[in-house]
């Protein structure tokens, strides 16, 4: 299905966005796993190839056998392949974060789904969640907002960008297209400027209406998923 003809979320059946919902635990995060009807129902709404890119992005997770530097490549590359999608066009809202079966479904999204669907992934492959961040920023080549995800080897490091711009992942060093704003994890949110040991924490990430909508929203579909205990 087009990305111009996807449902509005508020109006799609509700199985479908139980389906939509991002199956694994959005605290711990260290895993992704699928409820058992998700493949079929993504299927039945989209077609093969959400259902195949979805399985791909499963066994992706579970690739804790490589470096830290393949896994960000990896992830990387994968995310990069979807089609780029504002938010109007797409869910016709003006800001809305998708989780990353949402972004995989339609194989299509913005800067924001692509940072947060690495995010997800890098923790569930094993990546440290205090090397990552989110950051919001200014690009200047695009003259506006946007997202990219930060990786830092150590506390002290430069980081490095994964960005869905471009598909190499260069040094924020290198990277001075880029303005810094904020940058934010499920531990904290912060003022930065690509320095971890010198950010102001200004808060939790729950401060962040969108990043609390998703979250929300994909906790409420997975416990509507889950049957009731007997």
């Amino acid at each position: 299905m087009p990305a111009h003809a996807l449902p509005h979320p508020r109006k799609a059946n509700v199985l479908i966005w139980l389906a939509l919902a991002l199956m694994f635990s959005a605290m711990s995060l260290k895993a992704i796993d699928f409820h058992p009807n998700l493949l079929k129902i993504v299927g039945n709404h989209y077609d093969d190839a959400a259902v195949k890119r979805l399985v791909a992005w499963q066994a992706l997770s579970r690739r804790t056998e490589l470096t830290e530097k393949q896994k960000l490549i990896a992830v990387n590359r994968f995310f990069n392949r979807a089609k780029f999608v504002s938010d109007i066009k797409q869910w016709g809202e003006e800001d809305y974060w998708a989780t990353p079966v949402e972004l995989l479904s339609a194989n299509a999204g913005d800067c924001e789904d692509y940072s947060i669907a690495k995010y997800f992934t890098l923790v569930s492959m094993g990546v440290s969640e205090e090397k990552l961040q989110v950051s919001y920023v200014k690009s200047l080549t695009l003259d506006q907002a946007h997202m990219v995800l930060a990786y830092y080897p150590t506390p002290e490091s430069t980081p490095f960008i994964l960005d869905n711009l471009i598909p190499q992942i260069k040094s924020a060093a290198e990277r001075d297209d880029l303005v810094p704003f904020y940058s934010f994890n499920v531990r904290g949110l912060w003022l930065s400027k690509f320095k971890k040991q010198s950010a102001k924490h200004i808060g939790d990430p729950g401060q962040i209406d969108s990043w609390k909508a998703l979250l929300k929203r994909q906790n409420k579909m997975l416990i509507q998923a889950t049957p009731a205990k007997k």
